[in-house]
């Protein structure tokens, strides 16, 4: 277990508002103290510290948020996300489900099912479980593997603990934590050392009035450099609750995705306009993860293994770009990245949203990933490919990689090798050849150059196979890595 005492008190600060486990509370807390470090400082100490990453769920609590006058929970990594992004919420960890009357459904059908060992990882389990119970969700074995995704258990194993979710979602339960009257006079726009603008007006000007603040959106990546790496924020500017870039909105000919859109918003956004992205947000993190991760976050951080980049370039997306002066531009996404973590953004400049033109979600589109594990893991190598013609002729082609090299990929040589032709052995030998001419994968420690330019090759194989009515072995879902 990793104990790090980075938790440091803000006396300057303001106090900011919310509610754990049914009681309202005020704290006063640095920028970057995390949930977790909070909760285990005040004796909550039901929630535990693993890998301080946000990857193994033994942090997971949930997080209320009245919308509409009916309280939503969604689970979080605690471990990740500060204590500050939460005011006005209602944080629920493991010793808040239990009354008087007796065990929250989740926690008794553990224990009739039998579903602990060691009991480290158990109470993120039961919080998974539990926000599933409490939203009302299906009783179906899909939502339950999706829900405990970024959960891991290295003694009990997964059965007895699919199955006391199963029950649980069964159960007649009426749950005393849907109660609106607990973010009674929680609310505030700006609370100490975490600035939250609602709007697009009150984001610029905090960032005039502190240009030295980090902004943060999900803070699935950002918050590694506090838990990992040990470093401080001063002050932080949380962009995810600025209405501009918490909306989808769309025109005749173009999708306008908010930059603070979450992962699990995209999957609801984009279930009837695109499977093939569905499929692929499954595998993008975890449950927790998707709920607090922004698609502008994965652009913004430049990293090489970001999963949404190459999908964006098959789809000629613009990401739309603003100063704190309110100027604004549009920068294709082959031109944001620059070289490893590098970007175009400016200083004083922020993603404000992301355009897909509508055409592009027409067009034959797979988007592939391979990794280690099939959930909440990095890849080792994302291709997207977008192909249009009558099925086995091809007259446009995008393709794209992530995980190959310092940013991701792009190739236009392929995709002029493909147009106007026919699909059949000769082509696909042909592009599978110049694909390994192109392409200068590197070696780390997910997968060597060579197995990164095979699974290349495969994907390509894969795509322009299902593009023309031919089914081909799952090569992707292979676990071996050279």
């Amino acid at each position: 277990m990793i104990t790090v005492n980075y938790h440091k008190t803000c006396p300057n600060g303001q106090d900011l508002k919310l509610v754990i486990n049914e009681q309202a509370v005020e704290i006063n807390e640095s920028a970057d103290t995390t949930t977790l470090q909070y909760l285990r400082s005040t004796g909550l100490t039901g929630t535990k510290e693993g890998c301080a990453s946000g990857d193994c769920g033994a942090c997971t609590v949930m997080v209320g948020e009245l919308n509409g006058g009916k309280v939503q929970f969604k689970t979080v990594n605690s471990c990740i996300v500060p204590i500050g992004q939460l005011a006005g919420m209602h944080i629920v960890t493991a010793e808040g489900l239990a009354d008087q009357s007796g065990l929250h459904p989740v926690q008794d059908e553990m224990v009739a099912c039998h579903g602990s060992q060691c009991g480290f990882c158990t109470p993120g389990f039961v919080m998974s479980l539990a926000a599933m119970v409490e939203n009302g969700d299906p009783a179906k074995i899909e939502t339950v593997q999706q829900g405990i995704s970024g959960n891991l258990c290295r003694c009990t194993g997964y059965r007895p603990i699919v199955q006391a979710g199963m029950n649980a979602l069964g159960r007649d339960y009426e749950s005393r934590l849907q109660d609106p009257a607990f973010f009674k006079d929680t609310k505030s726009p700006s609370q100490g050392n975490v600035q939250q603008p609602l709007n697009e007006s009150a984001l610029r000007e905090a960032m005039v009035q502190y240009p030295k603040a980090s902004l943060i959106a999900g803070g699935t990546d950002l918050m590694l450099e506090v838990t990992q790496r040990y470093q401080h924020f001063e002050r932080l500017i949380d962009v995810s609750r600025v209405m501009e870039l918490r909306s989808i909105t769309e025109t005749q000919d173009t999708y306008c995705i908010g930059a603070s859109v979450t992962y699990t918003e995209l999957e609801r956004f984009f279930a009837q306009r695109s499977q093939s992205l569905v499929s692929l947000l499954h595998r993008l993190g975890s449950r927790q993860i998707r709920n607090c991760g922004t698609i502008g976050g994965n652009l913004a951080n430049g990293s090489p293994i970001a999963d949404m980049p190459p999908v964006l370039i098959c789809w000629g997306a613009t990401v739309e770009l603003c100063t704190s002066s309110g100027q604004t531009r549009g920068v294709s996404i082959n031109e944001f990245y620059r070289g490893y973590r590098q970007t175009v953004l400016q200083a004083d400049e922020y993603i404000a949203g992301i355009r897909i033109p509508k055409r592009s979600l027409d067009s034959f589109a797979r988007f592939y990933k391979s990794s280690k594990r099939i959930e909440d893991d990095i890849s080792s190598v994302m291709g997207a490919f977008l192909f249009q013609g009558d099925g086995s002729k091809i007259t446009a082609a995008r393709i794209a990689f992530g995980g190959m090299a310092a940013t991701p990929v792009s190739l236009p040589g392929i995709e002029d090798i493909l147009v106007g032709k026919t699909i059949n052995k000769r082509l696909l030998s042909e592009v599978g050849e110049a694909i390994g001419e192109m392409m200068s994968p590197m070696t780390d420690v997910r997968a060597s150059a060579e197995y990164r330019a095979a699974m290349a090759r495969s994907m390509l194989e894969r795509a322009l196979n299902e593009f023309s009515g031919v089914s081909t072995p799952l090569v992707m879902e292979l676990k071996l890595h050279a």
